[in-house]
């Protein structure tokens, strides 16, 4: 009996003790023990985890203070700190391919359609999020609503999920306000592109020294207002009630187009670092008033946003109404890496950035007192002493991250801008195709080498510096013998596919 008692209580010990250890759980691809799931529960139950959060930006002086800051206010809430990780734009490709390729773990990384989120995708760089999220970020579906969810989709399956903000893309330009108030301008009665330039001849023939246009992003900024573009020049054209791809360099409209852009050019509207030029020197060459305006894809508020981050006065004026597509739905994400070593972890983080506002506020403005002063319950300003020019912890891309309507906003913004937000979701057209993700591998040879032959005409077409008919005939010859049919045939045969699935 003696031996018998003694034998159970050491089968109780060894028990107790393997049950501490967490053997024979299966649990290890779960958090230290998953209890929080969603992001809430028994945070104390969780092992200390500290998450590596990857995105582009500059890194600021400040960013040791609110990366402190972060984690202390995670550590209460799911026992994790925060590595904050910014890589500067024009290092990003090479030093995160290297991540990639180095297999070194990270947890989160920002993506999207025009950040090799496909491509990414389809190496398997990302992590399937859906039982994730149905686990550990529960509240995220009913903050982001089933068109967000359902246009970040790669096969049906969900690689990343989308920031809450914008659901498409509005167009236009931002202009310099002090020539818009001085020629009395009117920005909200521009109905065509004779409207634009009439203001634009009015600033050639009155301000020399004064660039009317700056870059040759408009074209750009035109293109996606009026297809859904695929690859290669293939498109959905915006309004089509039928789901089938035209060849934009066949279109008489993207023709006309382009014809225009030839005259503005020799109208002399554009810089002369046309073929080289971008969006931030024309915001530079406006704050050194030696530029009236620069395209852009433009949302509610957003010559406000620049405003405060250029530090001249900004007004927007719209081109078109905005028009939704699967890039634009992924056109700000956030994906865990496979190397993640606590992906549920991660989610939970990703939880609290679409439902925790004091957060999300951190990343996006930093500490308040410092970096920040509260105006209202939803409206910040600078702090006495702090302006754009010396600020410690410059927004990092609050369009970048989790839940953007829980976003502070700045005492010169619109108080009602998310509200406007929410008006222009609503009103935004929806192409045919929204959902649709265009898989390159089967054609990534024909693809690498039309890409180069765009290379070759794609910049002096859109710098207006040329004939287009010329420039369009010489590009098409080179494209067809670079396997253009190939691919036409393909992006046609995926699109068929894709088209049943979306009936079922």
């Amino acid at each position: 009996m003696k031996m018998k008692k003694a034998y159970l209580a050491l089968m109780i010990m060894l028990c107790g003790m393997l049950a501490l250890a967490g053997c024979g759980k299966g649990d290890s691809d779960k958090p230290q023990d998953a209890a929080a799931a969603g992001g809430g529960g028994n945070e104390s139950s969780l092992k200390p985890y500290k998450i590596t959060l990857v995105y582009p930006a500059t890194a600021p002086k400040d960013l040791q203070l609110v990366q402190d800051e972060m984690s202390k206010y995670l550590t209460e809430k799911i026992n994790a700190t925060i590595e904050l990780k910014p890589i500067e734009w024009a290092s990003w490709d090479d030093k995160t391919n290297l991540m990639k390729i180095s297999n070194e773990p990270f947890d989160l990384m920002f993506t999207a359609s025009w950040f090799s989120y496909a491509k990414d995708a389809a190496k398997g760089q990302y992590l399937e999020l859906d039982e994730l999220m149905s686990n550990y970020g529960k509240d995220i579906p009913g903050v982001l609503g089933e068109d967000f969810i359902k246009g970040s989709r790669i096969g049906g399956k969900l690689f990343a999920l989308p920031t809450k903000k914008e659901f498409g893309q509005g167009f236009g330009f931002l202009l310099d306000k002090k020539l818009v108030d001085k020629y009395k301008f009117d920005t909200n009665g521009v109905k065509s592109m004779e409207d634009l330039e009439a203001m634009f001849k009015t600033i050639k023939e009155n301000e020399p020294g004064v660039t009317p246009i700056v870059s040759s992003k408009f074209t750009n900024i035109w293109e996606a207002a009026n297809y859904d573009g695929i690859t290669a020049n293939l498109a959905i054209p915006r309004g089509s009630k039928e789901l089938k791809v035209v060849d934009t360099l066949e279109d008489p409209k993207y023709l006309e187009f382009y014809q225009r852009m030839h005259q503005w050019n020799q109208n002399g509207w554009f810089d002369k670092d046309i073929l080289t030029s971008d969006a931030d020197q024309g915001i530079n060459m406006i704050k050194a008033g030696k530029a009236f305006a620069v395209a852009q894809s433009l949302k509610p508020g957003k010559d406000k946003e620049m405003s405060i981050n250029a530090g001249v006065e900004l007004v927007q004026v719209e081109t078109a109404e905005p028009f939704t597509t699967t890039g634009d739905a992924q056109g700000a994400m956030l994906g865990i890496s496979r190397t993640s070593k606590d992906p549920a972890r991660a989610m939970m983080f990703l939880n609290l950035l679409y439902t925790d506002p004091k957060l999300l506020n951190m990343l996006d403005w930093g500490i308040e007192g410092k970096h920040y002063v509260k105006k209202s319950e939803n409206m910040i300003d600078y702090p006495e002493g702090v302006n754009a020019d010396n600020e410690g912890y410059p927004n990092p891309g609050g369009w970048m991250f989790g839940n953007q309507f829980n976003s502070y906003l700045w005492a010169n913004e619109d108080p009602n801008k998310w509200e406007e937000f929410k008006k222009f979701n609503e009103r935004s057209e929806h192409s045919i195709a929204l959902g649709f993700a265009f898989n390159e591998e089967p054609v990534k040879s024909e693809l690498a080498s039309i890409r180069n032959v765009e290379q070759e005409f794609g910049s002096t077409l859109r710098s207006g510096a040329a004939n287009p008919e010329d420039i369009i005939a010489k590009w098409k010859k080179k494209r067809d013998a670079a396997g253009f049919d190939k691919v036409k045939a393909e992006v046609e045969k995926q699109l068929a596919e894709w088209a049943k699935t979306q009936t079922k």
